[in-house]
């Protein structure tokens, strides 16, 4: 099949994705676009919002219609790195047998990851970067596609390890969860309190994923999309001689390379999405607000003055 066939073909099967995720999930229509860009791209999210926004359930519903493993690992103060990858434990005949942990899944839901100590949370690390984790010595390949969705309360703060910024930097997305609308929430409340019991349908395999990650990292991008994704992460950097004023007044850290790459990667999804066969600027500002998000470290005098990352992100266009 061609690659023009495959995103026609794509774009055909998002459309029923989209649908079929509907059937459990009211609203939040731009959360769950975010999440399968990040998914067809080959990236990780972080999903920020306060308890009982339909998190958990929203991820499910996305695994259960991509027809992928899902694990849903919940992280405490106490939880052990072991706890997290397996550990090896002697057999009836005194050998060691490799015990695999829950992050040996397709999507893997770390939930509320700022509650466990850097240790566990670094844990995760490998598994995200190499699709691997090593334990006693011994290299485990994880199974294709990978992705880890992870959550993080923005209130409750009280005994929690916020992610450091390497780590931070792993995530494609960083997804702001909101409230729902009163029509919304309404609708939420119709379909939870009876027994209506909607089926999810897995719509992909493993395999097609794997293809049509393929087919998007073939798409080609003209050279001025580059410099412009390129030019506009620059412009993070307060430090640049392109910076816009508002970075310079109020942001510490401007975001680096990884930044680009996803731009560049989430912006030819975006763009498969709509049917079109190479992204254009449009693309990359309409992803630019979940990349960009996490990766700018806004200073003191933004957090007093109550400068958004939003308004900071759309100065830069």
């Amino acid at each position: 099949m061609s690659d023009v066939a495959a995103v026609e073909q794509f774009v055909k099967k998002y459309k029923a994705l989209k649908s079929e995720v509907a059937k459990v999930i009211v609203g939040q229509d731009e959360v769950v676009n975010q999440i399968l860009i990040s998914i067809f791209s080959g990236g990780h999210s972080l999903l920020v919002g306060v308890p009982g926004l339909a998190k958990t359930l929203m991820v499910n519903t996305i695994a259960q219609a991509l027809g992928l493993d899902f694990k849903r690992i919940q992280f405490t103060p106490d939880l052990m790195p072991s706890d997290i990858l397996g550990s090896e434990i002697l057999d009836e005949n005194r050998h060691f047998k490799f015990i695999k942990g829950p992050i040996f899944a397709n999507i893997i839901l770390a939930d509320e990851i700022n509650r466990t100590p850097p240790k566990t949370q670094a844990a995760l690390l490998e598994a995200m970067q190499e699709r691997a984790v090593t334990v006693a010595g011994h290299h485990y390949k994880l199974s294709l596609p990978y992705f880890v969705l992870a959550t993080q309360n923005p209130i409750e703060q009280e005994g929690t390890y916020p992610l450091p910024e390497a780590q931070l930097d792993r995530f494609m997305f960083a997804i702001n969860l909101k409230y729902p609308s009163f029509n919304e929430e309404v609708e939420v409340v119709k379909a939870t309190t009876s027994d209506n019991k909607p089926q999810v349908n897995a719509l992909f395999t493993a395999e097609e994923i794997i293809k049509f990650q393929s087919v998007i990292r073939r798409i080609p991008v003209a050279d001025n999309v580059i410099e412009y994704a390129v030019g506009m992460v620059a412009k993070t950097r307060p430090n640049e001689s392109t910076a816009s004023e508002l970075v310079k007044e109020f942001v510490d850290w401007g975001a680096g390379p990884r930044a680009s790459q996803n731009l560049i990667l989430a912006a030819k999804t975006h763009a498969a999405i709509q049917g079109k066969f190479s992204p254009d600027i449009e693309n990359v500002q309409a992803v630019a607000n979940g990349i960009l998000r996490h990766r700018i470290i806004k200073n003191y005098k933004a957090e007093a003055e109550g400068i958004t990352d939003e308004r900071i992100i759309e100065s830069l266009f």
